[in-house]
């Protein structure tokens, strides 16, 4: 596919655009199996045996805040040709400004995706036999080739059969699990006895992580700045064919989140009514020792290759993504050469660079991992929530702050950061002798990005009142 889809292909918006040509349903489709990784596959199943349906709150808010993209920040993103998700924040504050958002961009998603790739090289090690090592590298560089070759036409014609192909395997995974049970009556009357089908909590508890008002803010305020100031999933926006296709491809992914979420937690409370989940076992172990003891052979391999799609989609994405804010929003930007068969070579040396580097960095996660408790790993996984918060108070300072200045938003960004990751540790710090951050540690974590945005917007309004180098004050 990333072959033939080189054919066509001549400038920066052919490779990192797709020509702005992609059918609507292609890139709803994209957008779900690039937020699905493959560390989602393998620990959903797990929430869903050991808890309840309460993680669908999350989702819930995840839709809300798709919507209010569709209606705030789309509209912006298709006045103009802006090739990347950060373009509109120059005009506003200027060059260095989208610069600097752009660095946080490249940043977070290194670091978050690295560990992901490594999550994914798992289950490649256990079903072969090779060493995690050796998954990472090979695993990386097939994804590498056909996104090198294709572009984006090449990542979302990709994420398409991927998605089909581990949904086929949820299915599957939870049509035997039932069978197990049973039967889905009694596997589904079981986990109702149990609680396990409870999907509100109204509880209002900061420190309890699937509440409704937890699920409704924090996962809108999540969704809003993952899909609407992430480039990742901007980039797929901008190649749609209008805004109307890009509002149907956001809000309806939305829909098929749910959905999504609600199969892999059904998976988890199938296998938990199929008594194939002991109490000891590790939640994020319960559905991978679930495929490899009680699935036969062929729709193991299918589940396996599902999980492998999850993985790869994430790296495809990322390598394209990267590699598009590095040349519009670092190179060009630098350079001032922006003719679009220059940046399209130029883009393709920095997919190759960024997806080398994804590699390494999932081979240093690896090396880590092996050897402790992994704090590195956690960083990863916790950076989303460090500099989300940031990101959306940046774009609420462009629309509702007309006094901010660059300044002030690069103030915002340093302060926000600085403070979240704080919070996010604030449990580990508490640990070490901080003890007054304890209380600031029991904090759940949908509850972060919320924190991170007023936090962005209030230090903005702070700033932006603060005298200007220079002037008299006033």
């Amino acid at each position: 596919m990333g072959l033939w889809v080189t054919r066509s292909q001549g400038t920066a918006g052919d490779y990192f655009l797709g020509a702005r040509e992609l059918p609507a349903w292609a890139v709803l489709l994209s957008i779900v199996a690039t937020e699905t990784s493959a560390l989602t596959v393998i620990s959903v199943p797990g929430i869903g045996a050991r808890g309840s349906l309460v993680f669908l709150q999350l989702t819930f808010g995840y839709f809300l805040g798709r919507a209010a993209v569709a209606w705030w920040l789309l509209p912006g993103y298709f006045r103009g040709e802006q090739e990347t998700a950060y373009a509109r924040l120059e005009s506003r504050f200027g060059a260095g400004t989208r610069r600097l958002v752009s660095v946080v961009f490249l940043v977070t998603r290194f670091l978050g995706d690295g560990v992901r790739i490594f999550a994914g090289a798992i289950p490649l090690a256990l079903i072969t036999g090779w060493s995690v090592p050796v998954s990472i590298v090979i695993m990386g560089c097939v994804t590498l080739g056909y996104t090198w070759f294709g572009g984006l036409k090449a990542v979302v014609w990709a994420d398409v059969v991927q998605l089909v192909v581990y949904l086929a395997g949820g299915v599957a995974a939870l049509i035997i699990a039932w069978n197990l049970a049973g039967g889905p009556v009694a596997s589904l009357t079981a986990a109702a006895d149990a609680g396990k089908l409870q999907v509100i909590n109204p509880a209002i508890d900061f420190t309890e992580t699937y509440t409704l008002l937890g699920g409704l803010l924090g996962g809108a305020l999540l969704s809003a700045a993952s899909h609407g100031t992430d480039h990742l999933i901007v980039q797929r926006l901008l190649a749609t064919r209008s805004l109307a296709d890009a509002r149907l491809a956001l809000v309806g992914s939305g829909l098929v989140v749910i959905l999504q979420f609600l199969l892999f937690l059904l998976v988890g409370a199938a296998i938990w009514s199929a008594a194939l989940a002991p109490e000891g076992m590790p939640a994020d172990t319960i559905f991978p020792r679930f495929i490899i003891e009680h699935l036969p052979p062929g729709i193991a391999g299918l589940v396996v290759a599902g999980i492998l799609a999850a993985a790869m989609s994430t790296i495809s994405s990322s390598i394209n993504a990267l590699a598009s804010s590095m040349t519009h929003d670092i190179y060009a930007g630098w350079t001032g050469r922006r003719d679009p068969t220059h940046l399209f070579r130029v883009g393709r040396a920095f997919s190759a660079i960024w997806g080398v580097a994804l590699i390494g960095g999932a081979l240093v996660f690896e090396a880590y991992a092996s050897g402790n408790d992994t704090p590195v790993v956690v960083l990863a996984l916790s950076i989303a929530s460090v500099t989300y918060g940031a990101l959306l108070g940046t774009y609420l300072l462009a629309a509702r702050w007309p006094r901010a200045t660059g300044r002030d938003v690069v103030g915002t960004v340093i302060v926000t950061v600085a403070v979240m990751l704080a919070v996010v540790f604030a449990r580990r710090l508490a640990a070490s002798g901080i003890e007054w951050l304890e209380p600031v540690g029991r904090l759940a974590w949908p509850w972060y990005v919320p924190l991170g945005t007023a936090l962005a917007f209030g230090t903005g309004v702070l700033l932006s009142y603060l005298p200007s180098r220079g002037s008299s004050g006033d």
